[in-house]
C-alpha cells in the first residue's frame, strides 16, 4: 500500500487504485443467512455515496463526533469510511447524548432519540433493505442513501492529525489509526491478497482493527462475521475452505 497514506480514506483510495475488482469486503449473518461481497469499487461507492449523504444532507462538519450505534456490519464499515472522508469523529457505541449525529441499527433507536442532530436508522435488514415503517424520529439509510452521487469531495481536507476515531472510550486521530492498522496487519502477517475471517465484534479496537482497518492497510480482505456462534464447526471450517481464509479471528 502506500505508504504516504495518512488516513483511512487515504487507505481506501489506495486500495481503489491499485486493484478496484479485488474482494474487500465479505459479510455473513449466521443468523439469517445472509451473504454479501463487496468489491473495493462497490464498498468505494457505498463509501462516496454516504459521506456526500452525511456532508450535505446531514451538514456535517470535520470535528463534528457521530455516535456509531451499530454492530459489526458491513455498512458499520461503510459508514466508519465514510466518517473518515469527510473528518467527522466516528464513536463507536459512544454516547449519542454528547455527539452531534448518530447512526443506529435495530435495538439502539430508543437510546439514539437522545441526540438532537441528524438521526440515520440502519434496518440491518438482508441486502439492506428499507425499513417497512422506519422508526419514529429517524431517517431511513436505504431510502436517503441511493441518490446520493457515486464521487465524493470533502469541502474541506481531511486533517491527519485531528482526532478520527473513539472506540471503547479510546480516541485516535487519523494518522494514529493508520499506523496502528498497519501495526496490526505486520503482527497477525497480514499480507496483499490475504483474507481474514473475524467474528468480534466492533465494540473494540482489536474488532474493528481486525475486521476492517488492518486488512485495508495492508491490501487485504476481511470475511466479517455477524452470530458466527450461530454456525457449526464443520459449518466453519467450509467457511475458511471456501472463502480461502489465511487467519482466523474469534
Amino acid at each position: 500500500m502506500n505508504a504516504s497514506d495518512r488516513t483511512p480514506a487515504d487507505l481506501l483510495r489506495s486500495a481503489l487504485a491499485a486493484d478496484p475488482a479485488r474482494p474487500l469486503v465479505t459479510f455473513y449473518d449466521d443468523a439469517t443467512g445472509e451473504r454479501v461481497e463487496l468489491s473495493v469499487a462497490t464498498f468505494a461507492n457505498w463509501v462516496a455515496k454516504t459521506a456526500n449523504l452525511l456532508q450535505g444532507e446531514m451538514s456535517a462538519e470535520p470535528g463534528e463526533r457521530l455516535a456509531l450505534l451499530v454492530p459489526a456490519h458491513w455498512q458499520s464499515a461503510v459508514w466508519l469510511l465514510a466518517c473518515s472522508s469527510v473528518g467527522v469523529v466516528a464513536d463507536i457505541g459512544g454516547d449519542p447524548a454528547a455527539a452531534d449525529h448518530v447512526v443506529a441499527g435495530p435495538g439502539r433507536f430508543e437510546d439514539g432519540l437522545a441526540c438532537r442532530g441528524e438521526r440515520i436508522a440502519l434496518s440491518l435488514a438482508p441486502m439492506g433493505r428499507r425499513f417497512t415503517t422506519p422508526p419514529a424520529g429517524w431517517a431511513d439509510y436505504a431510502v436517503e442513501v441511493p441518490s446520493q452521487g457515486d464521487r465524493f469531495a470533502p469541502y474541506a481536507p481531511v486533517d491527519p492529525e485531528a482526532e478520527a476515531l473513539t472506540v471503547a472510550g479510546v480516541s485516535m486521530t487519523g494518522a494514529e489509526l493508520v499506523d496502528r492498522a498497519r501495526a496490526d496487519a505486520r503482527r497477525l502477517g497480514l499480507e496483499a491478497g490475504g483474507r481474514v475471517l473475524s467474528g468480534l465484534g466492533y465494540d473494540t479496537w482489536e474488532g474493528v482493527g481486525t475486521g476492517l482497518f488492518a486488512p485495508l492497510a495492508a491490501g487485504a480482505s476481511v470475511v466479517l462475521c455477524r452470530n458466527l456462534g450461530e454456525l457449526s464447526d464443520d459449518g466453519l471450517a467450509k467457511r475458511v475452505e471456501s472463502e480461502r481464509v489465511s487467519l482466523t479471528v474469534r
